[in-house]
């Protein structure tokens, strides 16, 4: 019913809660970084409360704190959000919720996350470009769906480049341990891989990386940063490209989040890539710019068909492009992958 659309009762007043530190490096400080664009971009200044634990006790207080200040616009950072996010949106039916990395939705609650498998592909294509043994490593947290298909789209976009470029993956079991993503970058570069990715949140990996003259590509953040040598590519998540519209939807009357949240493109401000450095020959870093075009423009779709797995067994037919649904419970690797506990 149009009667029933979400509207707020007056302008939008932001807030962001931020599970960790903002300066982390990695997740938590692209999240700051966008909001600091928005404040630019907006012209408007937007509070953030760090540290609030991915627990009901400690979100709860924090977020009825900034909505008894007149906030009406709560950005959340984590999946540990979801369930207290989808009861304090119940309880204050008049406040707009959008949580990154959440599951849950409402009307007036959004959870969105990116297709990191667009800005990894592209990363695995320089990645490729800068080896020059074709042997690719990837450190990643679990074997989770949104993990497993930036693994594949790594080494799909490696093997545009190189068709016999292999990935070995370890996974750390952790999204944030330093010691554990160092111990696998380094047990990696022991078997003579030349090129490291990651889907984990510190630059341990990028730091393994320059020190042992190895190349790397991060994740979250253009990691140059931290190994100006060694980092030739960063997937980056770039949140204020979607937010900006977004909340301008919520100002204007006619937000409508769907059912599932939102899932989004390069096209749509979920990630991009920082790319390439100096070891990506010139004419690979044009095939990257020139890929990641076709995605914005529709034209590449990383999971379309035909496409078999490493077993051989065919997941998406010819014509066909694999679902959301079958992305997001991906367990199955594509040719190339090689996996480690």
């Amino acid at each position: 019913m149009a009667d029933a659309a979400f509207k707020l009762s007056g302008p939008a007043k932001i807030a962001l809660v931020i599970f960790t530190n903002k300066n982390d490096g990695g997740w938590s400080q692209a999240l700051d970084e966008a909001r600091q664009r928005m404040e630019k971009e907006m012209g408007v200044s937007i509070p953030v409360i760090e540290n609030v634990p991915e627990n009901a006790t400690a979100v709860r207080p924090a977020v009825e704190l900034l909505i008894q200040r007149g906030y009406n616009v709560i950005i959340g950072s984590a999946f540990g959000y979801s369930d207290t996010f989808k009861e304090l949106a119940a309880k204050y039916p008049e406040v707009a919720f959008l949580n990154p990395a959440g599951t849950t939705n409402g009307p007036n609650l959004e959870s969105f996350y990116g297709r990191t498998y667009e800005s990894q592909y592209l990363c695995g294509m320089a990645a490729a470009g800068a080896s020059k043994s074709g042997k690719l490593g990837f450190v990643a947290a679990n074997p989770f769906g949104l993990v497993n298909w930036t693994v594949n789209a790594y080494a799909m976009g490696a093997r545009q480049v190189n068709p016999n470029a292999t990935v070995t993956v370890v996974f750390t079991g952790a999204w944030n341990d330093p010691v554990k993503e160092r111990a696998a970058a380094e047990a990696l570069t022991e078997q003579g891989i030349d090129v490291i990715g990651q889907h984990v949140d510190t630059p341990a990996v990028q730091l393994v990386a320059q020190e042992k003259g190895i190349y790397s590509t991060g994740h979250h953040r253009d990691l140059a940063e931290f190994a100006p040598k060694a980092t030739q590519c960063s997937s980056v998540w770039v949140w204020d490209r979607f937010l900006v519209p977004e909340i301008k939807k919520i100002e204007a009357g006619n937000w409508e989040p769907g059912p599932y949240g939102a899932f989004l493109s390069i096209k749509e401000g979920g990630t991009d890539v920082s790319c390439c450095g100096d070891a990506v020959a010139q004419a690979v870093a044009d095939k990257v710019v020139a890929a990641r075009q076709a995605i914005v423009d529709g034209k590449l779709q990383v999971y379309a068909g035909p496409l078999k797995d490493r077993d051989g067994k065919e997941r998406v037919p010819a014509g066909a492009v694999l679902s959301d649904a079958d992305l997001w419970a991906m367990d199955w690797y594509v040719p190339g992958v090689v996996s480690q506990q």
